[in-house]
C-alpha cells in the first residue's frame, strides 16, 4: 500500500494541494488526473522521493518502481542490462556473482565468498535471474524496441526508444507499486494496447498519470483526482469519475442555493419584526441563519474549453488527389511509396504510426514543404487550409501579447470577435494581455487553435494537436474534430481522438502508408485479422 499523510506542496506562491490524506491500496490501478499545472508530476515525485513536501510524509512499499525521466542516467549500459535494473535486488546479486566468478576464475576464492556466492545464487534463483534476459526481452518486444537494439548501448538509442526501454525497466521485476508518468508517450497503438493488456493483469497497486482517456478508461478501476487543493478518489474509470463529480458538484451547488433562499426567507422576517414584539423570535431566526450560513465551496481548477472550428466557405467536393506518391530520406530511406487516395468534402483522416515513422513527413509532402519523389499532390478548388504544426512555438512570437498576436491575423473582424475567441479558449480578461514570449505548452496550443478557429479554414491539418493539452482540452478538440463540417487530417497517438476518424492513414511498418476507409476500431479488428491469417 501507498500511504500519504497530512502532504502539503506549493510552488510559485500557489498552493497545489494542501493537508492530503489518501492511501493506494494492492489490486488497483489509479489514475491520477487533473488539469496541467495542478500538480500531478509534483505529486508523483513526491511519491517516489524527488520532491520533498512543505509537511507530512508518504509510505511506499520495498519494491516499488517508477518510469524515469533522465535519459541519459544508463547511457553506458546495453539495453537489456538497464531493463534487468528494475529489479534492484537481483542486478545487484548478478553484479556481484559475476564478480566472484571472474576473481574465482584468476585466483580462487576465499571460504567467506564462496558461501557469499551460494547465498547470491539463492537471491538469483528466487528473483528468477536465470530466465531475466529472456522476461526482460519479452517486455521490450511487446513495448516495439527490436530485437536487434536489445545488445546495443543505450547511447545509441533516440529518444522515444530509451522511453520505451525505461518503461520496460519499471514493469520488470514484478515490483509491489508501479508508479508511471505518461507512459505511453512515444508508443505506437500496439505498444499501447499491450501496455494495457500488461496493467490490467498487474497484482500490485498501480498510480498512473495520462493523458489518452481511453487509456485510463481501458486500465483504471479508481481515479485520484487533483482539485480543491487536495486529492479525492472516485470508483470507476475516468468517464466514471467525470459523472460522479459533475454530480457531486450540482448537489453542493443546490444545497447552496437551498441554504441562500431560507437565509433570504429569515432575514426578511428579521428585518421586519426585529424592533417590534417579537423579539425572541427574531433572535431565533438570527440563530438559524448562523448554522445556515453557507460554507464556501472552493472553487475547481478545472477549466475547459469550447472548441468549435466554423467553416467560411466550403471547399469542392474533391479536396485532395494524392497519385503514386513517394518519398524517401537517405537514412533511414523509404518513408511511403506509391500510395494513392482520393479524399472529399468532410472526410476526417486520422493519420497512424509509431514514432519517426513518417507521419509529419507525410504532411511536409502535402503542403508542398518537402518535393515528392514520384507522384502528385492535388488540392481542389477553394481549398482553404491551415496547418497546425507540432512544433508550433516559433509560431507564437515574442514581442506582443496573447491579442495583440491573434488580432493581426484577421483585424477585419474586430476586436470584440477575437476576444470572444479567446475567451472560449480560456484567455478571459487580463489573460489576453498576457506576453506571447511567457505561455506555456498548453497556453501556446490553444492560442493556435484559436488562430484556426478565427480563420474559418475548410482544411484542417493537426499534427498531433493533443501535445501540451490536458484531458479537458483534448475531450473538447474531440467534439470539435467530429462537428466540424469542412474536411481535417490529424496526426494523433490517441485512439479516443482518432474514433473521430471516417477513414484511417496508417503506418502499418516502416515504409509502409495504406488507405483503410473505416474508423479506427474497424481498422484496428482488419489489422488483428490480417495478422493472424499471415502468422
Amino acid at each position: 500500500m501507498i500511504t500519504v499523510s497530512g502532504v502539503s506542496k506549493g510552488f510559485g506562491g500557489r498552493m497545489l494541494f494542501e493537508d492530503v490524506n489518501v492511501s493506494f491500496s494492492p489490486g488497483h490501478n489509479y489514475g491520477l488526473t487533473g488539469p496541467n499545472g495542478c500538480g500531478k508530476s509534483t505529486f508523483m515525485k513526491l511519491l517516489i522521493g524527488a520532491e520533498a513536501s512543505d509537511a507530512g510524509s508518504v509510505s511506499l512499499p520495498e519494491r516499488t518502481a517508477w518510469l524515469r525521466q533522465d535519459h541519459t542516467h544508463f547511457d553506458e549500459h546495453k539495453v537489456l542490462d538497464t531493463v534487468i535494473m528494475g529489479n534492484h535486488r537481483l542486478w545487484q546479486a548478478m553484479v556481484r556473482k559475476e564478480h566472484l566468478y571472474d576473481k574465482d576464475d584468476a585466483e580462487g576464492l576465499s571460504d567467506a565468498e564462496a558461501e557469499e556466492l551460494g547465498e547470491l545464487e539463492m537471491v538469483v534463483a528466487e528473483e528468477d535471474g536465470y530466465t531475466a534476459e529472456a522476461d526482460a526481452a519479452q517486455l521490450l518486444d511487446g513495448l516495439g524496441v527490436e530485437e536487434a537494439l536489445h545488445d546495443r548501448p543505450m547511447a545509441e538509442l533516440q529518444g522515444g526508444i530509451k522511453l520505451r526501454v525505461l518503461l520496460a525497466q519499471a514493469l520488470f521485476g514484478r515490483p509491489d507499486a508501479l508508479l508511471l508518468d505518461e507512459p505511453t508517450n512515444h508508443l505506437d497503438l500496439d505498444s499501447i494496447r499491450w501496455l494495457e493488456g500488461f496493467l490490467i493483469d498487474y497484482k500490485g497497486v498501480l498510480v498512473v498519470i495520462s493523458h489518452d482517456r481511453r487509456f485510463l478508461n481501458a486500465v483504471c478501476d479508481q481515479i485520484a483526482d487533483i482539485d480543491y487543493e487536495t486529492i479525492i478518489t472516485y470508483p470507476g474509470n475516468y468517464d466514471d469519475m467525470v459523472r460522479q463529480k459533475a454530480a457531486m458538484r450540482g448537489r453542493l451547488s443546490k444545497d447552496q442555493a437551498a441554504r441562500e433562499k431560507k437565509i433570504a426567507q429569515l432575514q426578511d422576517f428579521i428585518s421586519r419584526f426585529g424592533a417590534g414584539t417579537r423579539a425572541s423570535q427574531t433572535r431565533s431566526r438570527a440563530r438559524q441563519i448562523e448554522k445556515l450560513k453557507p460554507e464556501e465551496i472552493k472553487r475547481s481548477n478545472i477549466r475547459r474549453p469550447f472548441i468549435r472550428f466554423p467553416v467560411d466557405d466550403p471547399s469542392g467536393r474533391d479536396v485532395l488527389d494524392v497519385a503514386d506518391l513517394s518519398f524517401s530520406y537517405p537514412e533511414p530511406g523509404t518513408i511511403f511509396h506509391s500510395f494513392h487516395a482520393h479524399v472529399q468534402r468532410g472526410d476526417k483522416v486520422a493519420i497512424l504510426g509509431a514514432n519517426g515513422i513518417g507521419k509529419t513527413t507525410l504532411l511536409r509532402v502535402l503542403m508542398g514543404e518537402l518535393a515528392c519523389e514520384e507522384g502528385e499532390v492535388k488540392w481542389g478548388h477553394n481549398a482553404k487550409i491551415g496547418w497546425y504544426k507540432q512544433e508550433h512555438r516559433d509560431e507564437v512570437q515574442a514581442g506582443s501579447t496573447v491579442f495583440e498576436w491573434l488580432f493581426a491575423h484577421r483585424p477585419e473582424v474586430g476586436q470584440e470577435q477575437v476576444r470572444a475567441v479567446l475567451g472560449r479558449m480560456l484567455f478571459s480578461g487580463e489573460d489576453g494581455g498576457k506576453p506571447t514570449g511567457t505561455l506555456s505548452g498548453g497556453e501556446a496550443a490553444r492560442l493556435m487553435m484559436s488562430q484556426m478557429i478565427l480563420m474559418g479554414y475548410n482544411v484542417l491539418i493537426l499534427d498531433e494537436p493533443t501535445n501540451h493539452l490536458d484531458l479537458e482540452s483534448i475531450s473538447a478538440l474531440g467534439e470539435a474534430i467530429e462537428s466540424y463540417e469542412g474536411t481535417i487530417f490529424y496526426v494523433t497517438h490517441d485512439r479516443d481522438l482518432a474514433s473521430h476518424a471516417t477513414r484511417i492513414w496508417a503506418f502499418d511498418k516502416p515504409g509502409h502508408l495504406i488507405d483503410y476507409a473505416g474508423t479506427i476500431d474497424e481498422y484496428l479488428d482488419w489489422l488483428d485479422r490480417t495478422r493472424k491469417q499471415s502468422a
